[in-house]
This record gives C-alpha cells, structure tokens and sequence, in this order.
C-alpha cells in the first residue's frame, strides 16, 4: 500500500502543470514526435441506458478502448517514472498500483430534468477502478468538474455505495460541504481530494461514503460525505483534515441528510 501511496503521488507531480498551465501538452503526449491525440467528450459516454449495469459496461469499454489508445505513448520516462516504473530502458511491462479498494464515478444531469421525474433517475453509474494508472486515465480524459454543464454533478463512491440519502451507507450520514466561484479552484479541491480518498489519507477513512462535485451557474459546490452524522468527534476529525487538503481559509460546514430530507436548506450542524 505505501508503494502504491508513492506512485500516485509521483504521478501528480506529473499533472500538476497540465492543471495548472492548460495550454502545455497533455502528458500522454510528451514524446519527441506525438501522436494526433483525439479529444475525449465525457458526453460521448452513454448515459442514458434504461439498464445501470449495461450503461457501465458500454462506459467500460469505451474508457478501456481510450486508455489503450493513450498507452501508446506512455512509455516515455517522465510517465512511467511517474508511477514508480524501472527499467524503462528495457520497456519491462509493470504490474500495476493496487488501490486499497474499488471506487466509482457516478455522473449526473439535472440540466433538462423531464417533468415530473424524481431525483436520482438520471444518476448514472460510470465506471469502477482500483488501480493508480486506471484512475490518471480516467482524470485526464474526462472526469474534471470544469467540463460539465451546469446542473450537472459527478462523484466518486467507494464502490458498492450509491451516491443517494436513501443507500444503507449514507442514510445515517451527512457531508461537509464548501463553495467556489472559480472553476480552476473547484478542478483542484476536486483532485485533491479525490488523490486524498483514494490514496487513503483520511484516519477515519472507514466513515467516508465518497464526495459530490456539482457544478452550478452562481456557485459550484463541494460535498464530502459520510456514514455516521451523530458521531461528532469523527466528523469534526474528517472535517479538520479535509479543509487541510483543499487548503480553504474559510469556515466549512457539515449537515445532517436527516435534516436536507425535511428541510430545503438544513442547519449547519458541524463546523470547522
């Protein structure tokens, strides 16, 4: 597990100027003679299957079918130092960077709601992955909040938790949530928090459901959840670390879903 924590660490190090700099090529491009590399939309990913499990499928293959045409070209040093890679003179193949557990991408458009449908019906389930390389992939091709429309949301569960009040895993629980104006900052609370989930910072990591990314015309949102609302002192220790990895200065907040079931704006319960 601490080889897999330092190969995606490595490996932001790589990113951290494509995020930065969006004009500098993407890293799956840096040899001396690139390939044309095709723009992935995340819309050109099927959402709309009536069938879940046939919608994730579909999403699978087409994100294995993008990721083997990125590795052509990702044995240049920089990438597979990046995630802890030797012998790159020989071009020996790695096993890849286990993640403690499966997360999910779940992706949902609220922008053209049809009357009368409840929510949820539009959440959809992406993909699974518990592997470092799997989740860069997926990063760098479509999963950034900046790319979606408004109304739209994405998250990312621990895999078998549905990202709604009413699973078993979050019905007791709440989320600590934060605000940003600029899309440039939320892509980055984005990333690190989900570097910080899936690379297992948390102490309390077995009190986190996932985190919610929604994307909004006046004011884009972060939302972290978890398991247990009425267990103060590990919701007050999840939401000190939090508020470290976002590097926020303001207060942040945390609610009861008990609370947004019966109320359309519920009390600030917790804040750090």
């Amino acid at each position: 597990m601490e080889e897999t924590k330092m190969a995606l660490h490595k490996s932001r190090k790589t990113h951290d100027k494509p995020i930065e700099n969006k004009t500098q090529p993407p890293i799956c491009s840096r040899s001396p003679n690139p390939k044309p590399k095709t723009e992935v939309s995340l819309f050109s990913v099927d959402f709309t299957s009536e069938d879940p499990t046939e919608t994730e499928e579909k999403n699978k293959e087409k994100t294995k079918r993008m990721a083997s045409e990125a590795a052509v070209e990702v044995n240049s040093p920089a990438v597979v130092a990046a995630v802890g890679a030797e012998a790159v003179a020989t071009g020996a193949e790695k096993q890849p960077h286990k993640l403690e557990r499966k997360w999910t991408f779940w992706f949902d458009n609220q922008s053209k709601p049809k009357q009368g449908t409840t929510w949820g019906t539009t959440l959809r389930k992406v993909y699974t992955f518990d592997t470092v390389e799997e989740f860069w992939s997926l990063y760098d091709q479509i999963f950034k909040p900046s790319k979606l429309p408004g109304n739209a949301d994405f998250h990312l569960f621990k895999a078998g938790i549905e990202p709604k009040w009413e699973d078993p895993e979050c019905a007791n629980g709440g989320k600590w949530s934060v605000t940003s104006n600029r899309k440039a900052n939320l892509d980055n609370m984005w990333l690190e928090t989900l570097m910080a989930l899936i690379g297992e910072q948390f102490d309390e990591a077995d009190e986190i459901c996932g985190v919610v990314a929604s994307v909004r015309q006046r004011q884009d949102k972060l939302a972290l959840w978890t398991k247990t609302a009425t267990n103060e002192a590990a919701q007050m220790g999840i939401g000190r670390k939090w508020k470290e990895i976002i590097d926020v200065n303001d207060k942040i907040t945390y609610s009861f879903h008990d609370d947004s079931r019966r109320e359309r704006s519920a009390k600030v319960r917790y804040n750090v």
